[in-house]
């Protein structure tokens, strides 16, 4: 045997093992990939339910190749801690509420004009036709939109009876830490806003920090906060939009053939999750009402001050907290829509 000519064979041999050993470890590890999201909504919720699915379908159409970890109820933050771990890698994706999404870019809050929308027919149909610019522009700031969900409509908890935005003024409100620009824009019109991070309401609540909170009643039967604001004010304030997002560097690196499943297994949820949210208003709100809640009613010039209060403070929001472009492209295509329905209507 040649000795010297045989160890260079051998090195080579376990060389060229190792390599391969590295290659397939790595193209396995390509190819799996656990998406870490996180949510505000609580472990054991429809919602959460509806997300668990979805994490189920992802894993049988990628065939083990995608996983869902999911971090419901806050543990990970409130929208806008989720918004910044994303972007730092410490996360993967979230279900964002629009607050979260502002953070990212602010046009989304075109679809969260006060009292802007009438019905859900007219925001679905705004929503329809800005989505794929929306789509887009998140896109281009690192965020794939999966899918769009929402919460319902956002109406006033508080601790005593409100009937007109004079009434609201009087009381302690709650308002998304961070945002300065929205707690400068309540202060400008009069009210008191009272800035925490979501993850903090109960605790404002029981201790009094706020006696007023803007949410929708799913959101107040699920977490409770109705059980330390007794009162409803029945007023369609605005839409919680919302959806389920992912980093473009983690979406682009799952292999381009699995993303049109877990897409559409995304939007499946979005949808199922809507529709379970608007069709449970009913439900919430007489279940809250079983257990101390009292509904504030309003008659029609009650709801004119509202209206008022709220068109008044469009000036402001525009260009402002609202970029000018989505402000005006959102109320050209409700105003466009509520011509169309008027000219159905009338046939």
């Amino acid at each position: 045997m040649n000795v010297r000519t045989e160890r260079p064979a051998v090195v080579r041999v376990l060389v060229a093992c190792v390599c391969l050993g590295l290659t397939l470890a790595s193209a396995a590890g390509a190819q799996n990939t656990a998406i870490k999201m996180a949510t505000l909504v609580p472990q054991g919720s429809g919602w959460y339910t509806t997300l668990q699915e979805m994490g189920q379908q992802w894993q049988t159409a990628s065939n083990g190749r995608v996983t869902l970890r999911l971090y419901p109820g806050g543990v990970a933050g409130d929208d806008s801690d989720v918004v910044r771990k994303i972007r730092l890698g410490t996360l993967d994706a979230g279900v964002l509420t629009s607050v979260g999404l502002a953070d990212v870019d602010r046009s989304i809050l075109a679809l969260e004009l006060p009292m802007g929308y009438t019905d859900y027919d007219e925001f679905d149909a705004v929503l329809g036709k800005m989505s794929p610019q929306l789509e887009k522009v998140y896109a281009d700031k690192g965020f794939v939109v999966l899918a769009w969900a929402d919460a319902g409509w956002v109406h006033f908890f508080t601790k005593s009876p409100v009937r007109t935005p004079d009434d609201l003024k009087a009381l302690k409100l709650f308002a998304w830490a961070g945002d300065d620009f929205a707690v400068e824009l309540w202060k400008s019109a009069g009210f008191n806003p009272v800035p925490l991070p979501s993850t903090e309401i109960s605790t404002a609540l029981q201790t009094g920090l706020v006696s007023a909170l803007p949410t929708t009643p799913q959101a107040a039967v699920l977490l409770q906060w109705y059980a330390h604001a007794r009162y409803m004010t029945e007023v369609n304030w605005a839409v919680l939009l919302g959806g389920i997002v992912v980093s473009k560097v983690v979406w682009d690196r799952i292999p381009a053939d699995l993303r049109p499943a877990l897409l559409k297994a995304a939007q499946e949820a979005g949808a199922k999750a809507r529709a379970q949210t608007r069709g449970s208003l009913t439900g919430d709100v007489e279940a809250m009402e079983k257990r101390g809640l009292t509904v504030v009613h309003l008659d029609g010039a009650a709801l004119e001050a509202w209206r008022r209060a709220a068109e008044g403070a469009y000036p402001g929001l525009r260009g402002k907290y609202v970029p000018a472009l989505a402000f005006d492209e959102a109320l050209k295509l409700r105003d466009e829509y509520r011509k169309s329905a008027a000219g159905k209507a009338s046939r």
